[in-house]
């Protein structure tokens, strides 16, 4: 893995992530129908391969109130996570793949493993305590992240300090052989080749279009 010391959500961290399959994407990825190909798989291709011909970041950046909430809440649950189990987490920016175009941006690494901190708003948080499982929408994401970083094991965290202390955080271990590394990492592999041939595809209507000189006339009344 190749990690990059920059801010999240930075213009640097865009640039870092552009046209690459990241964690956010990684249940996308993985979405199936009983015939064909899934809607949010297909975008997906689209969108790398959009932002690897144009340069722009397709992230949203649109934040609300709770979002922006949870952003600033961050650094106080690493605090909470770190007192709790003694552990020094280490923030990272973006960490990226050796050879693939994918990566992915841990909320930190810790001796042997890696950190999610989610800092959600209370009915979720409330949720997550009662259940005690990793939700669906985080485990797409936690296997990818944990074959990017090759880390032993990953704590999902979620905090809220508007509880009484004794449920403000939630902690919980997947540890690396709990997840099918090696079947995630294979479908990526075949994801990424897909969106390479592609991005081929499409860059030769480019390069052929700029050779026979073609060009969109303008509409004449």
């Amino acid at each position: 893995m190749i990690a990059y010391d920059c801010a999240q959500r930075s213009e640097a961290w865009h640039a870092l992530r552009l046209g690459k399959l990241t964690g956010t994407g990684a249940a996308d990825m993985l979405a199936t129908i009983r015939k064909g190909e899934a809607a949010a798989r297909r975008d997906l291709k689209l969108r790398l391969v959009c932002e690897r011909l144009t340069g722009i970041s397709a992230d949203a950046d649109f934040v609300n109130k709770e979002m922006q909430r949870g952003i600033d809440l961050e650094p106080v649950a690493r605090a909470a996570y770190e007192a709790a189990t003694g552990a020094i987490v280490h923030p990272v920016g973006f960490v990226a793949h050796d050879d693939l175009l994918a990566g992915c941006s841990p909320d930190g690494l810790v001796k042997g493993g890696m950190v999610e901190i989610k800092c959600p708003k209370p009915a979720t948080h409330l949720g997550y305590v009662r259940s005690g499982r990793i939700p669906s929408d985080y485990q797409a994401q936690i296997t990818h992240n944990l074959w990017i970083t090759g880390a032993g094991f990953c704590d999902f965290v979620s905090f809220d300090d508007r509880f009484p202390s004794a449920l403000q955080l939630l902690r919980i271990r997947v540890p690396r052989a709990a997840v099918d590394v090696a079947a995630y990492e294979l479908a990526a592999r075949l994801f990424l080749d897909e969106v390479d041939r592609e991005f081929a595809d499409v860059a030769g209507l480019v390069q052929g279009a700029a050779r026979n000189g073609l060009h969109q006339q303008p509409v004449t009344a």
